[in-house]
């Protein structure tokens, strides 16, 4: 589809591109340019901590220099498994800038889930917080991990947050002693002992950057393999979607897990595009945001659903100052209409609803900032970005607007395709175009809206979780015959993940059981967090269980807003 043939170009806002130059640069390179740019400018605030962007360069360096003295070469896979830390992005840009491929391995994940994406991606070194060495070591006899390396929270705390840390830590049981069965490094003191200067590995901007991992539709974690191009080119759409926004300027709220494939492009990488300083917050804790907004007067927030409702809901949000705040997306589901109204008039800035997925960076679309906007859209695609509407049976017939089939988009953001995994790659990759799986319409100003997630996958918190990976978790339950799973409309999650139960014969369990097991089986965040046990399950005449009859269900009971 060319140019001219795009039907939504006259919605576009003045002042954003139909099309974009793409330096043809790794993404490692942006940080060196600011870094030579803005040396002085404060790049990182954690807990009062200030790092300048000369300092978060020499120390991306020194560690690029200590993997490829641990061995690490081009190409080879690092694990990165932290939260929101200043590690998080010297890890994040050390690897790059040693040639290696990221691998963002979510905190949340226990041991099986750890364990093959470890296997998967053939990382043999990970970097990650020293309190979860011990899901490590768990699974290091079924992987190649050659290196650990680990850091601390209180490692880039300032001097005298250091001191309170330790204590605080075992107060909580967070204090961890490691056994040394594998060559174990610390993190800190691998920067300190390396050299600084810049270890000139040639990367190419088509060269992979990222081994992103997505539960995808089958449930099976499939590693979203992205290059430089790929997230260079999304960070620069996301800059020519907010022209508003001034290079050397703005503040970002860095509470969106850079893990995720959503905070690492749209605040860590975007924020160092525009050479600005991020507020690094491991956990969204409401008090915490809003008094680091007030503090260092936040201007971008980019955030999900769950957190703008917190900030509307809490009791004395009107006792900081949130004037500040100039941009707001809220991502990774969908933004109702009540929850942008109540915060734009809390902060006076403007919040809007985008779309994306991992496959493709993973922006596709977004509202425009100023003007016109859609209550329940996704709204427009991005800069040199396609999108169509087609049958959902043939996939290539066009639908006509206003009429739902499923949504397939094309543009450079696009993945080069799943790790290892050809037959997946091409079911989801067909002449250039990524079959998104969403069940979609698009209107006759060119705006977009998700009628239908992906078939039964669930958001909630902003996390993606697909039925069948939870249900096959509780069905190594040995008192459980049968398992759904399906996602309930829920305020503040988006989705609330309910687990319906049939016991084996003669067999009885309570909710505090089930869920016990399941918070060994799987990441906190797809837990079911209510369980029903019945008889029997709603089935078609083939013996399918219908899931929506059971949403339905709910829905009638009227306990719940959509």
């Amino acid at each position: 589809m060319g140019l001219l043939e795009r039907p939504w170009l006259k919605s576009y806002e003045d002042g954003i591109p139909h099309s974009i130059e793409y330096p043809d640069v790794s993404l490692g390179s942006i940080l060196s340019g600011v870094a030579d740019e803005f040396p002085d400018k404060t790049a990182i605030i954690f807990y009062g901590k200030k790092i300048s962007y000369r300092e978060l360069e020499n120390e991306v360096k020194r560690l690029a220099n200590a993997l490829i003295a641990l061995g690490v070469r081009k190409g080879d896979r690092v694990g990165l498994m932290l939260p929101n830390l200043p590690q998080a992005l010297i890890g994040y840009y050390g690897i790059l800038k040693a040639g290696a491929i990221v691998v963002e391995i979510s905190p949340l994940y226990v041991e099986r889930e750890l364990k093959h994406l470890i296997a998967d991606s053939g990382a043999e070194v990970i970097i990650a917080l020293d309190i979860f060495y011990p899901r490590i070591e768990a699974v290091i006899n079924g992987v190649h991990l050659k290196a650990i390396i680990l850091t601390g929270v209180r490692d880039y705390l300032p001097p005298v947050l250091k001191l309170i840390y330790p204590i605080k830590a075992k107060m909580e049981g967070q204090w961890i002693k490691v056994k040394k069965t594998r060559p174990v490094y610390d993190f800190k003191d691998l920067i300190k002992r390396s050299r600084g200067d810049d270890p000139c590995i040639d990367v190419s901007a088509g060269d992979t950057a990222l081994l992103q991992y997505t539960g995808g539709t089958t449930g099976i974690p499939k590693g979203v393999v992205l290059t430089h191009r790929n997230l260079m080119v999304n960070l620069l759409q996301c800059a020519h979607w907010m022209p508003a926004l001034k290079k050397g300027e703005e503040v970002f709220l860095g509470v969106i897990p850079f893990f995720h494939v959503y905070g690492m492009t749209a605040c860590m990488n975007f924020c160092i595009y525009l050479a600005s300083t991020v507020v690094v917050l491991p956990k969204f804790k409401v008090e915490e945001v809003l008094k680091s907004i007030a503090r260092h007067k936040t201007s971008v927030f980019m955030g999900v659903q769950a957190m703008y409702v917190a900030i509307n809901n809490y009791g004395k949000v009107r006792d900081y100052g949130l004037s500040s705040i100039k941009v707001c997306i809220s991502g990774a589901g969908p933004l109702h209409a009540e929850v942008q109204e109540r915060f734009e008039s809390l902060t006076g800035g403007k919040l809007v609803e985008g779309y994306g997925l991992t496959e493709a960076s993973p922006v596709t679309h977004c509202n425009p900032i100023f003007g016109m906007r859609k209550k329940g859209s996704i709204g427009l695609p991005f800069p040199d970005t396609d999108a169509r509407i087609v049958d959902p049976l043939d996939g290539k017939k066009d639908m006509p607007v206003g009429e739902i089939g499923e949504l397939i988009v094309k543009g450079p953001q696009v993945m080069k395709g799943y790790w290892m995994k050809t037959d997946e790659t091409n079911a989801v990759l067909r002449d250039g175009w990524l079959y998104t799986g969403d069940l979609a319409r698009m209107d006759g100003d060119g705006f977009f809206y998700i009628v239908e997630r992906k078939k039964d996958m669930i958001k909630t918190g902003g996390e993606n979780v697909y039925p069948r990976e939870v249900e096959e978790a509780l069905f190594r339950h040995p008192k459980i015959r049968e398992a759904v799973v399906v996602g309930i409309p829920d305020e503040f999650r988006g989705e609330l993940i309910k687990a319906y139960i049939v016991l084996k014969d003669g067999e009885s369990a309570t909710v505090e059981e089930i869920t016990d097991f399941c918070k060994k089986e799987m990441a906190g965040f797809k837990v079911p967090r209510a369980l029903e046990f019945r008889k029997e399950l709603p089935r078609t005449l083939v013996g399918k269980v219908l899931r929506r009859v059971l949403l339905e269900e709910e829905l009638q009971k009227g306990k719940r807003k959509i």
